[in-house]
């Protein structure tokens, strides 16, 4: 099947009936039914473009690292210790300017289009904040908004913490009487963020030594995030049965045999690999260590990797620091050639997905007719109730699920 292709003939995820009464905070109309897929058409007023954040300059750097971490009473002399990262690139996250490149161009799609949506842009853990965004709308007269979270799987931190703190920000700005907050479904499997991701294994194959063997000298590592073991079990649906590491792992696994499919590499090794956790060492994490997984490789007879930043959207600081600067090097110590592939950034096929996603909810658009290259999805618009538990934290009021 051909990359442009992808995304026909999907198999809408299932779950449950929503039981009577259930409540979702702060939604529209349409979707406080708590029905799995909104099938209704809705008028909003206005696109959420809701990122992490990220430090400007070096006395950013503490501050920030601080909001990330509030709660956990961890002390500046720890924070320190992960600042060097940003320090080493003059205490400034590329995670801002690239979401302003990525507002741009779904601005620019937007317009290509003829769709009249302002894109509104709010981070969680710096300026602009989610409160800011908030309150731009309000000003603008905006009463309806269509958030994009800027990640794309199922777990607490990559979507019900956004969920938490739209919750957050309505409530400190005093506006959950007077603005409405959806939000697109997780898109790990929507075409115009696995494209990307398929282009760039393609090329890198390509990019390698003619007299390394693709089927046994290589082997692509698909990286993203680890997170707790106790929180990847309770990503997605209980009643979906994902078992270990829950859907946060599963929908990794299963777009990663997509990616190997439709870029010609079906039979060429791989693994799921993860990296920067954090947390004590007596907290179990999602691994193998990407690092770990690569000194590994020489024994087995490999000479190159391929390191496929699957889990992110953009080159943040993780990635330029995880994979470009500690994963390259440990290849290059074991004598590994390595490519990494570009993650999405404004890729036109993701920047277009995006759009496609926001009209899925503008057009009501029926769950079997949305594009999803697994068989795990198109996923919810409706978060499930329980989904994405934070096991250490407990649950805390969520936007655009069914409480709790």
């Amino acid at each position: 099947m051909a990359a442009k292709n992808l995304g026909t003939k999907p198999r809408p995820a299932t779950s449950a009936p929503c039981a009577a009464g259930a409540v979702v905070p702060g939604a529209t109309p349409a979707a406080q039914s708590g029905d799995a897929h909104v099938e209704v058409p809705v008028a909003y007023d206005a696109i959420l473009l809701a990122g992490f954040g990220g430090p400007e300059g070096q006395d950013d750097v503490i501050p920030f690292l601080r909001n990330v971490t509030a709660g956990r009473g961890i002390p500046d002399e720890r924070l320190e210790e992960v600042a060097h990262h940003y320090r080493h690139f003059g205490g400034t996250s590329p995670i801002n300017q690239q979401n302003r490149d990525l507002k741009a161009a779904l601005e620019a799609e937007l317009a290509s289009r003829g769709i009249d949506l302002p894109v509104l842009w709010g981070n969680r853990n710096w300026d602009p904040y989610l409160n800011d965004a908030l309150r731009e709308a309000n000003e603008a007269g905006h009463r309806r908004l269509i958030a994009i979270a800027t990640s794309a799987y199922s777990s607490y931190s990559s979507c019900r913490q956004y969920r938490e703190d739209f919750a957050d920000a309505l409530e400190d700005t005093s506006l959950g009487d007077v603005i409405e907050i959806d939000k697109v479904r997780q898109f790990f499997d929507h075409p115009g963020f696995v494209t990307p991701f398929i282009e760039g294994v393609r090329d890198a194959l390509a990019e390698l030594p003619a007299d390394i063997d693709r089927l046994t000298e290589v082997e692509v590592l698909f990286a993203t995030h680890s997170i707790p073991s106790t929180d990847a079990a309770k990503s997605g649906p209980a009643e979906r049965g994902f078992g270990e590491g829950g859907a946060y792992a599963a929908q990794h696994r299963a777009v990663a045999e997509v990616v190997m499919r439709e870029a010609g590499a079906g039979d060429v090794p791989w693994q799921l690999v993860y990296q920067s956790r954090s947390g004590p060492p007596s907290m179990p994490w999602l691994e193998p260590d990407i690092n770990d997984a690569i000194e590994e490789l020489p024994a087995a007879g490999r000479k190159a990797i391929i390191i496929v930043p699957l889990g992110f959207v953009s080159d943040h600081m993780e990635v330029l620091w995880d994979l470009d600067n500690e994963a390259l090097e440990t290849a290059e110590e074991h004598g590994l050639v390595a490519v990494r592939v570009p993650t999405p950034g404004t890729h036109p096929a993701y920047v277009a997905g995006l759009v496609d996603l926001v009209l899925e909810r503008v057009n009501g658009t029926p769950a079997a007719e949305r594009p999803a290259v697994t068989e795990l999805g198109p996923w919810y618009d409706v978060c499930r109730p329980g989904c994405c538990e934070n096991v250490r934290l407990g649950f805390r009021p969520a936007l655009s699920g069914i409480a709790p």
